[in-house]
C-alpha cells in the first residue's frame, strides 16, 4: 500500500514487506469475463483459431489463442509465474491500494461493450470497438519479464500484437511526438476512483519511437485466455523494458500529441517517477535500491533476490532508443 507522505511522495513497502504468498493464495476464483455482448462473441471467435498458445491455459476465462511471436526478444525462456500469483498480486489503484484488492474488487468492472477512441494528431481518428481491435492484428503470445518499481518481478505470457499495428493504421501526423493513454475512470464500477492517491483518470504516455517499437504490446489476454478484470481487461499496454506502472490498463483513449503528456505517477511525485521510467539498476528510487528484485513465486526461506537487468533485460532490443541520453537525468 502507498501512503502519501508530507513531502508529496509515497511510502512504498520494501520488497521484504510485500504480502507473503500464503496470504494472497487463498483468494476466491476469478469471475467469468465477457459472458455476453459483441465483445464476448469476438473473443470466442479468436478461441477457434488454429494458432495454439505456448502455455497451458488455467481454464478460468474465455480462451484467446496466440501464435508464437517472431519478434526479437519477445519470448523469454525463464520460468513462468503461476497464473494464480499473476492474477491475484498486482497494482490497479482504481480497485484499491493493497496487492489483493484488484482481484477482490474488480468483478464490478464492465468490459462489454468497450470502445477505444483514437484522437489527436492523426489523419484517421476514430472509435474502435474491442471486437474491431481484436481483428486488427494477428494475435501473438509474448512471454515478457515484468518488473515493478517496488522491487518485485514476474514472467507473464501475454496475448496481443504490437501497438505499431494500430499506430500505422491511424497515420500519425508529422508533429505527433508522443502517444498518451487514458484509462477508464468510472466511480460506479471502480471504487477507488476519486481517492486522493492519484489524479484521475490514470494517464500514461510514450515517446513515438517507444510506442512504435515492436516489443510494445497492445494486450488482450494472458496465459492463453482473455485478460482478467484485475489485470487490465479488456485491453491494456505492456512495455516490458519499463517499470510496470507505465503499462496502462483498461484503456479507453489513445491520443497523439506534440508535447510530453503529464502522466499519473509523474504528476503525483515527480521526484520519484520520471516520465521514461526505464528499468535501470543504476538509478535508485529516492528511498530504495533498484539493483535487485524479488521474483514472485520464489518465496522460500532461502530464496535470494535477483540482480535487476538494464532495461529489464531488453537492452539489446531497445537500448538504441536512448543513445546519447543521460539516463540519470531522464529517469
Amino acid at each position: 500500500m502507498l501512503i502519501p507522505s508530507r513531502d508529496s511522495g509515497f511510502i512504498h513497502p520494501h520488497s521484504s514487506e510485500i504480502t507473503p504468498r500464503s496470504v494472497y493464495e487463498d483468494r476466491r476464483q476469478m469471475l467469468k469475463l465477457m459472458a455476453g455482448g459483441a465483445a464476448g462473441a469476438a473473443l470466442a471467435s479468436w478461441a477457434g483459431r488454429e494458432a495454439m498458445a505456448q502455455v497451458a491455459r488455467p481454464g478460468k476465462l474465455a480462451a484467446l489463442a496466440g501464435a508464437r511471436s517472431a519478434v526479437a526478444g519477445a519470448v523469454s525462456m525463464e520460468k513462468l509465474t503461476d497464473y494464480k500469483d499473476a492474477s491475484t498480486y498486482n497494482n490497479f489503484y482504481e480497485f484499491g491500494t493493497d496487492k489483493a484488492d484488484p482481484a477482490r474488487n474488480a468483478h464490478t468492472l464492465k468490459t462489454a461493450p468497450w470502445t477505444v477512441e483514437v484522437e489527436g494528431l492523426v489523419k484517421k481518428p476514430g472509435k474502435y470497438g474491442i471486437e474491431d481491435l481484436l481483428k486488427l492484428g494477428a494475435q501473438e503470445e509474448r512471454i515478457y519479464r515484468l518488473r515493478c518499481v517496488e522491487g518485485w518481478s514476474m514472467v507473464i505470457p501475454w496475448v496481443g500484437y504490437s501497438l505499431a499495428e494500430l499506430i500505422k493504421r491511424v497515420e500519425p501526423q508529422g508533429n505527433a511526438k508522443y502517444v498518451e493513454f487514458v484509462t477508464l475512470a468510472d466511480k460506479a464500477t471502480m471504487p477507488y476512483v476519486g481517492s486522493r492517491v492519484l489524479d484521475w483518470p490514470y494517464v500514461e504516455g510514450l515517446r513515438m519511437d517507444e510506442a512504435m517499437h515492436p516489443l510494445t504490446l497492445l494486450a488482450f489476454g494472458m496465459y492463453g485466455e482473455v485478460l482478467p478484470n484485475q489485470n487490465g481487461a479488456p485491453v491494456r499496454l505492456v512495455v516490458p523494458w519499463k517499470y510496470g506502472f507505465k503499462s496502462a490498463k483498461s484503456i479507453v483513449k489513445i491520443r497523439f500529441v506534440e508535447k510530453e503528456p503529464g502522466t499519473a505517477w509523474n504528476k503525483a511525485a515527480k521526484q520519484e517517477y520520471g516520465f521514461y521510467s526505464n528499468v535501470n539498476p543504476e538509478v535508485d528510487h529516492p528511498r530504495w535500491s533498484q539493483a535487485t528484485e524479488r521474483r514472485i513465486g520464489e518465496d522460500g526461506l532461502f530464496a535470494k533476490k535477483r540482480k535487476t537487468l538494464m532495461f529489464n533485460g531488453y537492452e539489446a532490443q531497445v537500448g538504441q532508443l536512448y543513445a546519447g541520453m543521460d539516463l540519470k537525468k531522464f529517469y
